[in-house]
């Protein structure tokens, strides 16, 4: 059993740790023997001279000595003058950030996976309920917004598992390039099962459903693995340098249905490629306006990374609706419709979304 220490009192998001760790929030503390820990050491720098204090990654046991545990399950943890031998050192000296964020990378991609499974049940039990129950002198299921709160739901468990799909794929084909997809899936996971946990209970609304402790559990999502808020920012950022080259090729493969494995929509691939070019018309107008001074402009990041992500939603159910269409699944008719829906109102979300970065960038 290992546990994970990044976190600590003064630092969380930035992830600026110390020389003395003692660490928070630290799940399977309290069970762990071995612990991958990140504190500052003096790294030479061999051209200049010069020394200065970098984070390095190491691997700590309990057995060490040193190591102090406090509370539960989840806990703090307070590293005191313990020896660590030098070939604990997990990758290079002063490489630790670098390690600790391939390991929050790894961490987010199966977040998609997982969450849309507990979609899956959540729409399941609400399904349930919603057939068995009388209300009026009818079923509640015949209730035009009971279909459409289980509609809504089903959409984003489809677009959830889609982005699942699309990022087990780029990491099968060994691409290790998948920060933003990576990042992209843990906050819409997050959120879209937040979303029909709560529409679940609104249409079961007893204690007894089972959803009570879905609901609260599934908060610590939009929390750990970076918060949706800093992973948002990340989103833009990172997505910037890349908005230009990368999101061109892939508007050219959507203007060329003939080259993509799937049979992509008319509809949904001219709102796709429409809302890639105006994406990175603002992108270069941003950074005209902006430069550099760009990270500072969090209103306008925001709504970049929302736009950000409802592009890469497009695309994911836009690649598996089409599949199936053209494999003559039964579930075809059923995929496609919730994709074209889904296009369409991100296709209005990104543009509401770029507009404003148009008002808001002279204000």
């Amino acid at each position: 059993m290992a546990a994970f220490c990044l976190t600590e009192p003064a630092s969380g998001s930035d992830a600026s740790v110390s020389t003395r760790p003692f660490k928070i929030w630290i799940s399977n503390e309290g069970l762990a023997e071995t612990f991958t820990v990140f504190a500052q050491t003096p790294v030479k720098d061999e051209k200049t001279g010069e020394t200065k204090d970098k984070v390095t990654a190491f691997i700590v046991e309990r057995s060490f000595g040193g190591v102090n545990k406090y509370a539960s399950n989840t806990a703090e943890v307070y590293f005191e003058d313990v020896k660590i031998p030098v070939e604990n050192i997990l990758g290079e000296v002063g490489d630790g950030f670098k390690v600790a964020m391939n390991i929050l990378n790894n961490g987010k991609f199966g977040m998609a996976a997982a969450l849309s499974g507990t979609m899956t049940n959540c729409i399941k039990k609400a399904e349930e309920h919603a057939a068995g129950r009388t209300q009026f002198g009818s079923k509640i299921h015949t209730f035009g917004a009971i279909q459409e709160k289980i509609g809504r739901m089903q959409m984003a468990q489809y677009v959830t598992e889609s982005m699942a799909y699309m990022v087990s794929a780029n990491m099968d084909q060994c691409f290790t390039e998948f920060q933003i997809e990576a990042a992209i899936s843990k906050v819409y996971a997050s959120e879209a099962a937040w979303f029909c946990a709560d529409e679940a209970i609104q249409i079961l609304y007893m204690k007894d459903c089972g959803l009570e402790p879905v609901m609260r559990y599934l908060g610590i999502f939009r929390i750990f693995e970076g918060t949706n808020d800093i992973l948002r920012l990340f989103v833009a950022l990172t997505g910037i340098q890349y908005a230009g080259n990368h999101l061109k090729e892939l508007q050219k493969a959507m203007k060329n249905p003939a080259a993509n494995t799937g049979v992509l929509f008319g509809a949904g691939k001219w709102l796709t490629s429409k809302a890639i070019e105006d994406f990175v018309a603002t992108i270069e107008d941003l950074l005209i306006k902006h430069g550099k001074k760009i990270i500072n402009e969090q209103f306008l990041l925001k709504r970049v990374a929302d736009s950000a992500m409802d592009i890469y939603a497009m695309v994911s159910v836009l690649s598996r609706a089409s599949r199936a269409m053209k494999r003559n699944e039964a579930s075809g008719q059923h995929e496609s419709l919730m994709c074209q829906v889904y296009c369409n109102e991100a296709s209005e979300r990104i543009s509401g979304n770029l507009k404003s970065t148009i008002s808001l960038k002279w204000s």
